[in-house]
C-alpha cells in the first residue's frame, strides 16, 4: 500500500466542477457519520476551514449527487472544482497542507504499518460492525456473531494500546483518528457490555478521544443545508 490515497482519488476530467473563485471549499457531511467525521477532524486539525453542508442521508441534495455518483459522505469540492469523495483521500490532502500535529508520520512503526492497520478497520471490523449495530438489515446476521468477529480487531488495539497512549507511540496520527469514530461506533451499540469487556487500554484510549476539544469541536450540531443557503465555516 503505497499511499494513502483510493483509486478514486483521481482527480479525473468527469469529477471536475467549476466553483466560483474566491469561495470556500464545500463539504458535504453528516454529523454522525464515522467516515464523515473522520475528514472533518483532519481538515479541522489542519486548518483547512470549508463550508460545511450537513446532509440528511434520506433526502440527499442534487448539488452533492453531480459531484459523487456514490451518493455517500462525505464529499469535499475544492475551490479549483475538483472533487474528493473518499474520507482517507480527504484526510490526506488536508494534512499534506498542513500536519501541525504529525498525522503523517507514525513514531513507533512505519507508514505503511498505520495505512495497513487503518485499512482493517475498514475492511473486516466495517464488515463486522454493521453486521453486530445493524443486524436487522442484514439477513442472517447473528449479531453476537459479528460482535465477537469485531472483537478480534479490538483485540489488535488493546495488543499495541497496553505499551502506548496511541496506536502508533506517544502522540495521535492518521490511524487513530481514522479508526476512533468507528470503535466509538462500536462501543456505542451496548455500552454497558463494552465497558465490562477486556479491551481497559482502548477504552481509556477512545475516552480520551471522544472528550478531545478536537472531537467536541467538529461534532457541533447544525441544521440540514438547503439549496441557496451558505452553510457555516468550519
Amino acid at each position: 500500500m503505497a499511499n494513502l490515497t483510493s483509486d478514486n482519488s483521481d482527480l479525473r476530467p468527469d469529477k471536475l466542477l467549476a466553483r466560483e473563485p474566491g469561495k470556500l471549499p464545500v463539504l458535504y457531511s453528516f454529523r454522525r457519520c464515522p467516515y464523515a467525521m473522520r475528514a472533518r477532524l483532519a481538515l479541522a486539525v489542519s486548518g483547512q476551514v470549508c463550508e460545511l453542508r450537513e446532509v440528511i442521508l434520506r433526502d440527499k441534495p442534487a448539488e452533492m449527487l453531480a459531484l459523487s455518483a456514490k451518493g455517500t459522505v462525505p464529499v469535499l469540492q475544492l475551490n479549483d472544482g475538483s472533487v474528493l469523495d473518499e474520507s482517507l483521500e480527504i484526510m490526506t490532502w488536508a494534512l499534506k497542507r498542513h500536519d501541525p500535529e504529525v498525522w503523517l508520520l507514525p513514531q513507533v512503526g512505519d507508514h505503511e504499518q498505520m495505512l495497513t492497520l487503518t485499512a482493517a478497520c475498514d475492511g473486516d471490523f466495517k464488515h463486522h460492525l454493521d453486521r453486530y449495530k445493524y443486524s436487522a438489515r442484514y439477513e442472517g446476521a447473528d449479531q453476537l456473531f459479528h460482535r465477537k468477529s469485531a472483537g478480534e480487531f479490538l483485540d489488535r488495539l488493546e495488543n499495541r494500546l497496553t505499551d502506548m497512549p496511541f496506536l502508533f507511540g506517544s502522540r495521535g496520527t492518521l490511524a487513530d483518528m481514522a479508526i476512533a469514530p468507528f470503535v466509538r461506533q462500536f462501543a456505542n451499540t451496548d455500552r454497558t457490555w463494552f465497558d465490562s469487556a477486556p479491551w481497559p487500554h482502548t477504552a481509556n484510549w477512545l475516552d480520551n478521544f471522544t472528550s478531545s476539544a478536537l472531537f467536541t469541536s467538529i461534532m457541533k450540531k447544525h441544521k440540514p443545508w438547503r439549496r441557496g443557503e451558505t452553510g457555516p465555516a468550519q
